[in-house]
């Protein structure tokens, strides 16, 4: 098993990869556990594929459980959803002293952390992440949430779980979609923080980044026996910023590259068109594009990005978004502060930088790269 210690000042908690955990944790969890009431939170599509197992191990293993299922999708990590898991908590008279487990996504993960963090005034919380997504990004670092009509994760706290135990077996059940938004996550990492893992998520080896292979599914096979030391590498990179600047008022930003403009994709879409993984995809590319056109990423490194996240199936480019609502809906991101906002940026592939603009300088900005982009593709 490798593990991933992460030290904050709220908190000390390990991270748990092993292909083969899901089926032990029932015995993992009575050894550490035990005494304790848990509150299984998931989504409806994972709970049909190991929510029933899962809790009759749990029983079985002595525990009192009570699951809380919620229909999947971003559309759905709302206030409303939230306040559905605070009444089945209250009802069933959960203490301080119980758990909420949040097995499922990045959506499961964000609203789970942020029931725990304010039912009772803080609860104990266990991530269990299902997707690529959640075990390389949203399971680690303590970012709880849930969306407003207005914008993206803008009612939240900073809260860390317990433990995080990490399953890479369960990716075998994700379909290519969501593996693809996953590899948006973990290509992010390679690109701000480690040259060495962005080489290996494009198998620099093997494939030439100008000869993309035919599909997905090719790609993921030859990817599948590296999944636990990616993994391992791309927590490794996130446990040393989190760990750095825990509320987000620095380095951490650097983990919103391509975030930004993602976001704001999404919301203009509300939360039904582009997923996670592919509008930060497009989000990368655009503040690439823009920042080497500023002269502060070195020429030519959009176009490797840009192929990269082709490799995965991801998008670089819609020439039918609004792009004058996107820099609108960049004016409530939740890093804008009084005008102006930080961006992250690559000075080279493994260089992560930030840099603090305008708002209505980025807007410009983006609108003329943008343009840019249209006319060239």
């Amino acid at each position: 098993m490798e593990k991933v210690k992460v030290n904050t000042r709220e908190k000390a908690y390990e991270i748990h990869i092993e292909s083969g955990l899901f089926s032990k944790l029932p015995e993992v969890f009575k050894e550490k556990y035990s005494g304790k009431k848990i509150a299984l939170v998931s989504d409806n599509n994972v709970y049909k594929i190991y929510g029933e197992s899962f809790k009759a191990g749990l029983v079985k293993a002595g525990f009192e459980v009570t699951e809380i299922v919620f229909n999947a999708g971003e559309e759905n990590k709302n206030i409303s959803t939230l306040s559905q898991i605070y009444s089945v908590l209250a009802e069933n008279f959960f203490t301080r002293s119980d758990i909420v487990v949040a097995l499922g996504g990045g959506v499961t993960g964000d609203m789970a952390g942020l029931a725990a963090a304010t039912f009772l005034r803080g609860m104990g919380f266990i991530q269990i992440p299902t997707t690529l997504l959640a075990m390389v990004d949203s399971s680690i670092g303590g970012k709880v949430a849930v969306d407003l009509p207005q914008g993206k994760n803008l009612v939240g706290a900073f809260y860390q779980p317990d433990a995080v135990y990490t399953d890479p077996q369960l990716l075998k059940t994700l379909p290519d979609l969501q593996f693809s938004d996953g590899m948006a996550e973990l290509l992010k990492h390679g690109f701000i923080r480690d040259r060495n893992l962005f080489n290996t998520l494009i198998l620099k080896d093997v494939i030439n980044l100008e000869h993309e292979p035919e599909s997905i599914a090719g790609l993921r096979s030859l990817l599948s026996d590296k999944m636990d030391y990616i993994i391992k590498e791309s927590c490794i990179i996130k446990r040393d910023i989190v760990e750095q600047d825990v509320n987000d008022n620095g380095i951490r930003q650097l983990l919103n590259f391509g975030h930004t403009i993602g976001h704001a994709i999404e919301r203009v879409q509300n939360y039904s068109g582009y997923t996670h993984g592919q509008a930060i995809s497009i989000g990368m590319v655009i503040m690439t594009r823009l920042t080497e056109k500023m002269g502060l990423t070195k020429a030519g490194k959009s176009r490797i990005i840009e192929n990269a996240l082709k490799m995965h199936n991801l998008p670089v480019f819609d020439p039918a978004l609004d792009i004058k609502s996107v820099t609108e809906a960049i004016k409530i991101d939740k890093k804008a502060r009084s005008g102006s906002i930080t961006i992250a940026y690559i000075e080279e592939i493994g260089q992560g930088k930030l840099l603090k603009l305008d708002i209505k300088d980025l807007e410009d900005k983006i609108n003329d790269v943008y343009n840019d982009f249209a006319f060239t593709s």
